[in-house]
């Protein structure tokens, strides 16, 4: 082998490891994100519990008020409202007159409702957990959420889109097969700052039926959450229920017997 041929051989030698140095290291960049967003995978279970405790907190006392407007007609009513935790809370009419002393009370999975013009307390069976709450769009499953996407259905994270500058992670909510549940799926769309922006439901077809959309977002007792929601039927746009919050407070002194029958009767809020 002369001089000159073992030059070139060592030359080639050169280029053949930097190449293969190159291509290793453009491999190793390739595959860099794929390990990022395994580690960074979203706990999509603790996403939704901080979404409802969000609005709660160990226990809240709020001021809202509901729209309920129809084609032909409106009504705006005020309430006041006590949670504690995720399981109780006591809703309650003050104005107008004539709904005023409306209330509803939630003591873990047990709902009644009481009238004050029947003065009686009524348990609602399981039966009418689907229908309308006070005439309005809500239901009282609506109502009663708390914990129930928690405990009822399986959770996936199936994509994120932005919102504002935010991450916004969309979660399919999967009724388990012994929960009690009439619709096929839910679906969330909950901001990364625990804000819920929509609540989608579907049928046993997976077809939309009502959605609920976060109309506005601010802060109340220096939490950042959705201050203005409106539920209504896909199918229905000239009619919907829009609630507002219009005061809120969190980690209240809330008394165990605001959350009984005899407070929900007596319409004693301390």
């Amino acid at each position: 082998m002369t001089r000159q041929t073992l030059h070139m051989s060592l030359v080639w030698q050169a280029v053949i490891c930097v190449v293969r140095r190159l291509m290793l290291l453009n491999l190793a960049l390739l595959t860099l994100p794929c390990s990022i967003q395994a580690s960074e995978k979203l706990d999509v279970v603790a996403l939704v519990a901080g979404s409802i405790d969000q609005t709660r907190g160990l226990s809240s006392f709020a001021e809202m008020s509901m729209l309920i407007k129809r084609p032909s007609w409106q009504r705006k009513s005020t309430l006041k409202a006590w949670t504690r935790g995720r399981e109780d809370a006591l809703i309650r009419f003050v104005a107008p007159a004539r709904d005023a002393g409306n209330a509803l009370l939630k003591q873990g999975e047990r709902m009644w409702t009481y009238t004050p013009k029947l003065n009686k307390s009524i348990r609602l069976p399981g039966g009418m957990m689907s229908q309308s709450w006070a005439g309005s769009d809500f239901s009282y499953n609506d109502m009663s959420r708390s914990d129930k996407w928690l405990r009822d259905y399986t959770l996936e994270h199936v994509g994120t889109d932005r919102d504002l500058g935010f991450a916004v992670y969309v979660v399919d909510a999967i009724p388990r097969e012994d929960a009690a549940v009439v619709w096929g799926k839910e679906q969330l769309r909950i901001r990364e700052d625990l804000v819920l922006l929509e609540l989608t439901y579907f049928d046993q077809d997976m077809q939309p039926v009502r959605r609920m959309e976060s109309l506005a977002v601010g802060e109340l007792s220096g939490r950042v959450m959705a201050t203005r929601m409106r539920m209504q039927d896909v199918d229905k746009p000239d009619q919907y229920t829009e609630l507002e919050y219009l005061d809120m407070d969190f980690d209240v002194d809330v008394p165990d017997r605001m959350f009984t029958l005899f407070s929900l009767q007596s319409g004693r809020s301390r």
